[in-house]
Formats: C-alpha cells, sequence, structure tokens
C-alpha cells in the first residue's frame, strides 16, 4: 500500500506535491470515488484517474545488484558520477536503490520500483542481516572484537549487537579481514564501527542481505529476484531481526 498522492507522482503525472494539490481540488477519484483528502493509501488493484484520466500503475520489478566500487547508490548525482541505475540501460521503469552502499563500498544492493517493498526492508523495525567483509588497518583483537559484538557508542547513539568473526590476519602488512553481520542501517556504520575501535576499513563489501548472496555474479551485473525471494524477505523483515 502506498501513499495515493506517492502513487500519482511515481505514474509520471506530476510531482508529489502537485499530486498534493490536485487532491485537494477534488480532480482525483479512486474506485469511481473523489478523493479530497491527503494520507489515503492505495494498492496496485485501485483504479485511479486524475482529471478523468485513468494513471497507469508500474508493476513491481525486483532486482538484485553486484555494485562496484566508486558508484554512487543514486538515481542522479550532481558531479556526474557513475550511479547504480547505469548498469539498467535497458529497464524503463523508475526503480531507485533499497538503502544505500557508500561510493568506496562494492557487494549486494536491491532496486526496486515498490515503494513498500523498500520501506519495509529499510524501517528500523524491520531491519534484517546484512553481512560485511571488511580489510581493516591493524590486527583486531579479541577483545576489540568483543566491543562490536556487545554495541559500540558512536555519535548517534549505540550501535545493537553485531555478529562478528575474524577471518585472517597478515602480521607483514599489518591487515585483517572480518566478516561483521548488522541489522542496523545508519550512514557508514560498519566503517564507523571499526574507526571507534581503532581500525580504520581499508575495503568494505557487502556479501550478503538476509539469505540473499552473489553467487554467480561479477561487479557490475544484476539479476531479477524471484517471486518467492520477494515474498522471503517480506515475511523476514516482518518476523523481526534475527539477534
Amino acid at each position: 500500500m502506498e501513499r495515493l498522492q506517492k502513487v500519482i507522482a511515481h505514474a509520471g503525472v506530476a510531482s508529489r506535491r502537485k499530486a498534493e494539490e490536485l487532491i485537494k481540488q477534488g480532480k482525483v477519484t479512486v474506485n469511481g470515488k473523489v478523493v479530497t483528502e491527503l494520507g489515503l493509501k492505495v494498492s496496485s488493484k485501485d483504479y485511479i484517474e486524475v482529471n478523468g484520466i485513468k494513471i497507469e500503475q508500474e508493476e513491481p520489478v525486483y532486482f538484485l545488484l553486484y555494485k562496484p566500487r566508486g558508484v554512487i547508490s543514486a538515481v542522479s548525482d550532481d558531479k556526474n558520477r557513475k550511479t547504480v541505475l547505469d548498469f539498467f540501460p535497458e529497464i524503463n521503469k523508475r526503480i531507485y536503490p533499497v538503502g544505500r552502499l557508500d561510493y568506496d563500498t562494492s557487494g549486494l544492493l536491491l532496486l526496486t520500483n515498490d515503494g513498500g517493498f523498500a520501506n519495509l526492508l529499510t524501517h528500523p523495525k524491520y531491519e534484517i542481516d546484512k553481512t560485511y567483509i571488511a580489510k581493516v588497518k591493524g590486527i583486531p583483537s579479541r577483545e576489540d572484537l568483543k566491543k562490536l559484538q556487545k554495541g559500540v557508542r558512536l555519535e548517534d547513539g549505540l550501535t545493537r549487537p553485531a555478529k562478528v568473526k575474524f577471518l585472517s590476519g597478515d602480521r607483514k602488512k599489518n591487515s585483517a579481514i572480518i566478516e561483521i553481520t548488522i541489522h542496523e542501517g545508519r550512514n557508514r556504520q560498519v566503517r564507523r564501527m571499526f574507526e571507534q575501535i581503532g581500525y580504520p576499513v581499508l575495503k568494505l563489501k557487502r556479501e550478503s542481505f538476509a539469505f540473499l548472496t552473489l553467487h554467480g555474479l561479477t561487479a557490475g551485473e544484476y539479476r531479477p529476484l524471484t517471486p518467492h525471494e520477494v515474498k522471503q524477505l517480506i515475511a523476514l523483515a516482518k518476523s523481526g531481526p534475527s539477534f
């Protein structure tokens, strides 16, 4: 379910603000009834007209992208940097990222035109597990990693407990590879968590999102999600965090 003004804007009829004005002016009908109050939520099954013309709602689509480093997780960029939409030249629907990965972070990113789906997977109440592989400067001790497991204090509050696994260390290069799983979505959270315990991230990759992985994809490639995967994600998000 989406707010009516958002559906109208998403269909390309008008901006969301203009759509709100059209609703207030009584120029929008839903299933034959005039709607003048904002806040009504509609589905793809509802028949919506603006000024007597039926709007065409896009069929929802869902994609899994292996985002390379050096790419913006946005639909456009004022600095003309490459965005994730550049990997979907043949897709004519208005898709956008579900959450984001930093410019310098690679890995699994979902894209869709389904606002309800995107909101469910990014809302703090429903955050689901995301696993990252981090190459950090220095070799963290077991005690250091326990801090991440328990939660560390950042400028925007204490992080929730994380799953952390030491994968390998290189004494000569003074670096280590750490696997970390979180179910929050704060800005640059993994990088900030490692910085907080004194081990700056040199390289970061999101390996999985819930049960989804990058299996079979190389950087810059994508695939559609199956209907079963979409249903699984929705059910998983609604069931709450796993730890």
